[in-house]
């Protein structure tokens, strides 16, 4: 019951010792939308190796102490949109304190910005 695990591939929560285990799914797609659409915002002329570390402390933010009580590492990924607005901010902020950011003015809430930025699938009705 001490063991901290991940995995690429979502497995069915688990008993262990009368406690419930959900394992955490180690995806990339907890970082690659988000950080794409954070390149995208800031317009960057090329991608550095510090907006990847920002792109992954802006998913540790996202761990609270209610998921670390859970077991869980990463937060839910039915929270995916949001997390990705949130690491597209960082990303983007990176961007513009690098000097590689070309979409200028910097906008004022990075988070809003990429939150209306975001594909959403969704029909309009026509009729």
């Amino acid at each position: 019951g001490r063991a901290i695990f991940a995995s690429g591939s979502p497995f069915d929560p688990f008993e262990y010792d009368g406690k419930v285990f959900v394992p955490g799914q180690a995806n990339n797609a907890y970082i690659f939308p988000g950080f794409g659409l954070g390149v995208i915002i800031s317009g960057a002329i090329r991608v550095h190796d510090d907006m990847l570390l920002a792109a992954s402390e802006a998913l540790a933010l996202q761990v609270t102490e209610e998921h670390y009580e859970k077991g869980l590492i990463y937060p839910p990924f039915s929270d995916i949109r949001k997390i990705s607005a949130n690491i597209a901010a960082k990303v983007a902020a990176k961007a513009y304190e690098l000097g590689l950011a070309s979409h200028l003015p910097q906008p004022k809430d990075l988070v809003k910005y990429a939150e209306s930025c975001m594909y959403s699938p969704k029909y309009r009705t026509y009729r």
